[in-house]
């Protein structure tokens, strides 16, 4: 009886690991980006933070504005930084007719000269005690134009104006629009979704009507003047626009001209 021997163990052989060279110094991104990106505070808040010798990356302080860190990189944020963006202040202005967003313009005043201890709402509920510090860094997230009313917000806090109008932001804002001109369901239709503004797509809208001469539009993007054209595109005429939402927080009683703090438990 011829038996075959048995066969050895076939050897395997490991590929050998190749070493990939690290990643060139410019191509590593800044660390404000990086912090901002993982929603730790906006870009500016970083370069403070870092000029303060507040951020430690992988258990070492950087304090070089400009610096490069790997994308993987640990990033720790001392106690007084988070200290500081707790005290930052977010307000909210129901915002009259016959005021700008931002920096005044055409002589016209902007909407946060409106933003005095006299304005403010009687009827807030926030703890908080108004300081001129409170307008320190303050700014609109957010425009409304000139003939526009309703609600405007202003914060200190990179990280909500961030979440309110950074490019990837989907916070619903909603509004009342009274108009004038005639309305057929396709042109409803388009208002909803179909149009686009200087060559580009708008993003799919709702837009109903509220009552027989006023629309109700909830959108995901600011564009400039964004709901006058698109109406405007459909034949209409807007004579009245006013928002009274921004993600979960609404205008509610707030009367116009006045203000009041967001509170500790409210969320857009």
């Amino acid at each position: 009886m011829t038996t075959t021997p048995p066969r050895k163990p076939l050897r395997r052989i490991a590929a050998a690991a190749v070493r990939q060279p690290p990643p060139a110094a410019d191509t590593l991104p800044r660390l404000s980006k990086l912090m901002s990106e993982r929603g730790l505070c906006s870009r500016r808040e970083a370069d403070e933070w870092i000029e303060q010798g507040w951020v430690r990356v992988d258990g070492q302080v950087v304090d070089a504005l400009g610096s490069r860190v790997a994308p993987d990189a640990r990033i720790d944020i001392d106690a007084a930084a988070r200290q500081q963006q707790r005290e930052r202040v977010t307000i909210l202005l129901h915002k009259p007719v016959g005021y700008v967003s931002g920096q005044a313009e055409d002589g016209y005043q902007p909407a946060i000269v409106l933003i005095r201890p006299e304005q403010r709402w009687r009827e807030d509920s926030s703890p908080l005690r108004f300081k001129p510090v409170h307008l320190r860094g303050l700014a609109p997230a957010g425009r409304l134009d000139i003939d526009s009313t309703g609600l405007i917000v202003f914060t200190q806090d990179g990280r909500i104006a961030r979440h309110l109008i950074g490019d990837d932001s989907t916070v619903e804002k909603e509004y009342l629009v009274r108009v004038e001109g005639r309305l057929d369901s396709e042109g409803l239709q388009r208002l909803n979704h179909g149009l686009a503004l200087d060559g580009v797509a708008l993003k799919p809208a709702k837009v109903s009507w509220q009552n027989e001469d006023q629309l109700r539009f909830v959108l995901r993007e600011g564009r400039k003047r964004q709901i006058r054209r698109m109406c405007e595109l459909v034949g209409l005429k807007v004579t009245g626009l006013k928002r009274t939402r921004i993600g979960s927080v609404n205008l509610g009683k707030l009367p116009p001209e006045q203000w009041r703090y967001l509170r500790a438990d409210e969320r857009f």
